[in-house]
């Protein structure tokens, strides 16, 4: 629960914080004078431009962690497949199919830790993969029907194909120059609020803290969504991997139920 809160109010918290020390500034540049700024039409649609820059680009990263997203469920499905198809498999030698899944939750556990560990790696996934596509090299010697080896072929090409994925995510950035521009227009927008000449203090102060918080809030989400990968306390906005975590009490539990059968146990 405490933790399902620090998610939804985290980046909330930080963007408060930064506007209080900000509205200190702004309420001592308005007793002392200097909000010699007017507003002006000019002056709003500076504002305006800077929220509608900054809204494009949430909407860029909003729709990559969206695709993050399926990252979780997509693995699962083809680690699982690939376990289900490794007990149907016509082999006389059931060393090799049990050699098989071994190398396949390591597999699951080299992608499963290295995300939550913030510490992925191809290279890892890449040796891991190596041990199975042996055992698939095995499999084709032992004569298993080639429908059958193309099917495990084409998931863990799926499997590849996802963690290069993630890994390019994680290694690249949204666009560094929108960024940049991002970051310009909010800076040039709170700057321009620290003078501008509002009737009331009490009235500069709420306008300013609305506009600065939003601003500050959307900049720390967009930056935070860029890497949905990155998992920890610092980390607000991340993809749900529970049905990869998950996938491993699902392989306990069938190892176990093979474990019975192949001792002779009800």
């Amino acid at each position: 629960m405490e933790q399902e809160i620090k998610k939804k109010w985290g980046i909330m918290f930080k963007a408060i914080l930064m506007m209080i020390a900000l509205l200190i500034v702004r309420t001592a540049v308005d007793l002392a004078g200097l909000d010699v700024i007017p507003i002006t039409p000019v002056v709003g649609a500076f504002i305006t431009g800077a929220i509608f820059t900054i809204a494009i680009i949430f909407t860029g990263t909003f729709t990559d962690f969206k695709e993050s997203e399926k990252v979780g469920s997509e693995l699962a499905t083809s680690l699982k497949a690939l376990y289900n198809d490794s007990r149907v498999l016509p082999v006389t030698d059931e060393s090799m199919t049990k050699t098989f899944r071994a190398h396949l939750r390591g597999v699951h556990r080299t992608i499963r830790d290295s995300l939550l560990e913030n510490r992925f790696s191809i290279e890892e996934v890449n040796r891991a993969m190596d041990l199975l596509n042996n055992d698939v090299r095995a499999l084709a010697y032992a004569n298993v029907a080639p429908p059958l080896i193309a099917k495990l072929r084409n998931e863990m090409g799926a499997i590849d194909r996802i963690c290069n994925r993630i890994e390019v995510i994680i290694r690249t950035d949204f666009i560094p120059a929108a960024y940049a521009l991002a970051e310009i227009a909010t800076g040039g927008v709170i700057l321009l609020l620290l003078f501008i000449k509002m009737d009331g203090l009490a009235e500069g102060a709420i306008i300013f803290a609305v506009i600065t918080m939003m601003l500050i809030g959307l900049l720390l989400l967009i930056h935070d969504m860029d890497n949905p990968f990155e998992f920890g306390p610092d980390a607000f906005a991340d993809v749900d991997l529970e049905s990869l975590v998950m996938l491993e009490k699902y392989f306990d539990e069938q190892d176990a139920a093979i474990e019975k059968r192949g001792t002779g146990k009800a």
